[in-house]
């Protein structure tokens, strides 16, 4: 059973959701960041503050969270952004190319979060952690939605695709990456029900992305309510924003990776040591794109290899050995180029797949050694390692479309 509930959401203003929405805070730049906030309605200035900083401001300190809280309630008080009278639910349907995706914006349960019905793939970091704590505190808001998903329910999925024919249409935005967001009101007191009993019958749902956000708001709760001596359980602090899909929506697009030099191998010696693990051959068209699970593409000094992890090199039958960032962390970039540690290591760096291939050979003709194009891990493959309470290495999965920031917002108390 999940406990998924409408809240009363903040919104832009009928008419204002073009010039509010914005990227994600953890995709984009600080230099990015500044020009999109050229516009004075752009969300920007809530979820990255410190664009309304001096230059020189530490972008973790006191003085950023306070300035979103002052933008926050800028855009309130001068009338940006408007708050629903009711709890609802929206649903959220994103177009990229000829991918269609159709999820609901609710309040998923910090309870069940913390009793791991809502299931984590990845570890965080404290520090990102710690960022979003303060935020979330200071602004008393998730300005940012968390990426929930289930295993797909025709119940579900029939209303949702019943409810974008019926409802009428409250925000339609275009992204800079040609995406189309589309968001439907769920005001009606019949449709809000049946939404939220739909989401009674899911067993569990998992984090596809967000895991930050979820953990921080989860700390945020256990603030609250240790300061609430009337606590009931019920507030809104216990819940946290997210959009739920069916995992069968969904799409994980390649995570790629590109280091910066051969640990002190010549070109030779190196691919003679890949061929410990992997068999090696000339890439059929450069650049290569893997066509299925456990072959990788390389492009090492410019020229493209295909590699096929040979048998016994890892375990086919454990959802984490199996999974194709793990084989080639385990077999090559550990063992052959040092990096034990890819959180923290700075001669390694991952590429999400939107950006296409092209953008690993300019890193190799900009001076980098080898790059790694990646079979995308399948969502089949996310559910196996969440349901044993496993762990995926990290920068497995990059997920697209990315959701809008500034379109719903939820308040905390």
């Amino acid at each position: 059973m999940s406990d998924f509930r409408p809240f009363r959401a903040v919104r832009p203003a009928d008419g204002m959701e073009q010039k509010v929405n914005c990227p994600p805070y953890d995709v984009i730049s600080f230099e990015e960041a500044r020009e999109i906030g050229r516009s004075p309605e752009s969300f920007m200035h809530v979820i990255r503050a410190e664009i309304d900083l001096p230059m020189e401001s530490d972008h973790y300190a006191e003085s950023v969270y306070l300035k979103a809280k002052e933008n926050f309630e800028r855009m309130l008080n001068d009338g940006i952004l408007v708050q629903e009278e009711e709890p609802i639910y929206y649903v959220y349907w994103q177009k990229m190319k000829d991918h269609v995706q159709i999820g609901v914006v609710g309040g998923a349960s910090v309870e069940e979060y913390q009793k791991d019905l809502i299931k984590k793939h990845e570890l965080t970091r404290q520090d990102k952690e710690e960022d979003r704590v303060n935020h979330i505190k200071t602004v008393n808001a998730n300005t940012g939605m968390v990426f929930l998903t289930f295993r797909a329910d025709e119940k579900l999925d029939y209303l949702l695709q019943e409810y974008c024919k019926q409802l009428p249409l409250s925000m339609r935005v275009i992204d800079e990456n040609d995406v189309e967001h589309r968001l439907y009101a769920v005001r009606e007191e019949e449709k809000v029900a049946k939404l939220r009993s739909a989401f009674e019958e899911i067993e569990c749902m998992y984090i596809a992305d967000g895991h930050h956000r979820a953990a921080s708001s989860s700390r945020v709760r256990d603030l609250l309510k240790e300061s609430n001596l009337e606590h009931t359980g019920d507030e809104e602090y216990n819940f946290f924003m997210a959009v739920a899909f069916p995992h069968s929506h969904l799409e994980i697009m390649d995570y790629n990776r590109v280091v910066q030099d051969l640990n002190g191998l010549s070109e030779s010696e190196f691919l003679e040591r890949v061929e410990f693990a992997f068999e090696v051959e000339d890439a059929p068209e450069s650049p290569f794109k893997p066509l299925k699970r456990h072959d990788f593409g390389m492009c090492l000094l410019g020229k493209w290899y295909r590699l096929t992890a040979r048998e016994g090199t890892f375990d086919a039958k454990d959802p984490v050995s199996s999974l194709d960032v793990d084989i080639l962390q385990k077999n090559l970039l550990s063992p052959l180029l040092g990096i034990d540690n890819p959180r923290k290591d700075s001669r390694i760096d991952f590429v999400g797949g939107i950006r296409g291939l092209s953008a690993l050979e300019n890193r190799i003709a900009n001076g980098w050694a080898v790059a790694f194009s990646m079979f995308p891990t399948s969502m089949e493959e996310l559910l196996a390692v969440a349901d044993q309470g496993r762990i995926m290495p990290p920068k497995s999965t990059w997920f697209e479309p990315k959701l809008r920031s500034g379109l719903v917002v939820h308040l905390l108390r």
